[in-house]
């Protein structure tokens, strides 16, 4: 699942940074990465209609995080920050 092309990027001054900047950066980063794979797996020969549609349910999950941003406090941005972060080096890592 992972894009050797891709470099991740370094989430982990959590604490130091603006946690609202911070967890939409990786919930945009995550959501992006889905739907890269949406386009990939579209581009196969024959593609896998359930892949597509778990990442497009993923990406959606991802984007709506991103909405309820606006609504929640600051530990929760922090914790959202952390989950994508974490999610993202998982999608990314090798």
């Amino acid at each position: 699942m992972s894009d050797p092309d891709h470099q991740a990027p370094d989430f982990s001054g959590l604490d130091g940074g603006d946690a609202y900047q911070t967890a939409e950066d990786a919930v945009r980063e995550v959501a992006g990465w889905y739907s890269a794979q949406i386009i990939a797996e579209r581009r196969q020969p024959v593609p896998d209609d359930e892949r597509v549609q778990e990442l497009r349910d993923r990406r959606e999950t991802a984007l709506a995080d991103a909405a309820r941003l606006t609504t929640v406090g600051p530990d929760e941005a922090s914790r959202l920050a952390a989950l994508y972060a974490a999610r993202l080096k998982e999608l990314t890592e090798p």
